[in-house]
């Protein structure tokens, strides 16, 4: 503002100085109430513009305060504001060459030309300043939003992780610690077993029981190191460790049926679609050795890469429960089903439980 009061008052100070007096009272004067108004742009910003370029009409010192509001009004890049305060500055601007003593020998259209220049350039520099604001305003806000959103998606999928994780423990250890009660409560009922049935009763505990071990350390594979972000253990199974489930459930006393007709035509199992259906599988065993120990197992796949993969597993409904069970298991299978795009359900067919569900073969 001072540098435009020096360009715009300067020539005229001398003369008003020693010859005009109630002129130069009344630029200080109009200059001084420029100066306060200005102070409001903010709160009444086309107001102080309109009325402080009134005032540079008859004060070469209101200039200052006129270019700050004008600077100020254009910021907001709104139309109709901007050509009213930029026609009340050109107005000023051929007005006070001739109120306020100044240089008369300049033409008019000159003075009109650099007025007008004066005042376009002077409303482009706030127009330009108020689209520098709105852009740092916006990279600020998208910067602002990106972060939050990476925070959210960092939080959702430790949550997914931890769910993921805590699907694989229920599957794999509800199925080995199901075994080691099936023989626990076997030894805990047989009042006639020889001291090396027993021993050998209590070896199959054990050997289940490192089994659960090494489930829990394949389990926690899922983990990632911290610092190389490479997985610690070896993958889960998919479904080509099904023949061998299916022969450690034999081995451990139960009757399984296993028809596996499924169809690949030359094509390989996704490992996320057998690692399911062999989560379902062992899940129907485990069902068993809880709820209905020593019951025939039925175990039906079928399917092909157009059609999908279908699972059917089919059992007696037991008596009693071996084994508690808190029901999560098949939860966590119909979410982990459904996020494969597939469906699982079980019903009660008369006595008989079957778990039934599809998982389409596309990854």
């Amino acid at each position: 503002m001072l540098v435009v009061v020096a360009i715009a008052w300067g020539p005229m100070v001398a003369r008003q100085a020693h010859d005009h007096h109630r002129l130069l009272a009344l630029d200080v004067a109009c200059g001084a109430v420029a100066f306060a108004l200005v102070v409001r742009r903010r709160r009444w910003p086309l107001g102080v513009a309109v009325a402080t370029g009134a005032l540079s009409a008859v004060s070469g010192i209101a200039a200052g305060p006129a270019v700050l509001a004008a600077v100020s009004i254009a910021t907001r890049r709104q139309l109709w504001p901007i050509v009213l305060v930029g026609l009340v500055n050109l107005a000023a601007g051929l007005t006070v060459v001739r109120v306020q003593p100044a240089d008369e020998t300049q033409p008019v259209w000159l003075n009109v030309v650099v007025t007008a220049i004066f005042t376009a350039g002077v409303l482009g520099w706030g127009m330009y300043l108020g689209s520098r604001r709105e852009l740092i305003w916006t990279l600020r806000n998208r910067a602002e939003r990106a972060e939050a959103e990476q925070a959210l998606r960092v939080t959702q999928a430790r949550s997914n992780e931890r769910a993921r994780i805590a699907r694989e423990m229920h599957d794999v250890l509800a199925h080995r610690i199901s075994q080691i009660s099936l023989h626990a409560g076997a030894l805990a009922f047989r009042e006639d077993l020889a001291a090396h049935e027993m021993r050998a009763s209590a070896a199959v505990i054990q050997e289940k029981a490192h089994e659960a071990l090494t489930d829990l350390r394949g389990v926690l594979g899922v983990l990632r190191d911290a610092e190389t972000g490479e997985v610690l253990d070896a993958p889960q199974p998919t479904y080509a460790d099904l023949p061998q489930l299916v022969a450690e459930a034999r081995g451990s006393g139960l009757e399984v049926h296993f028809s596996d007709q499924v169809e690949d035509h030359g094509q390989h199992m996704p490992e996320v679609v057998g690692r399911t259906v062999y989560r379902i599988v062992q899940e129907g065993i485990t069902n068993v050795r809880k709820h209905a120990p020593g019951a025939h197992l039925t175990i039906r796949l079928s399917g092909s890469p157009d059609d999908g993969i279908g699972v059917v597993v089919r059992n007696p409904r037991g008596f009693g429960s071996a084994t508690p069970g808190a029901g999560l298991g098949l939860v966590g299978l119909t979410e982990r089903a459904e996020l494969r795009g597939g469906r699982l359900e079980h019903r009660h067919e008369g006595s008989t439980f079957v778990l039934q569900g599809w998982i389409p073969w596309a990854t």
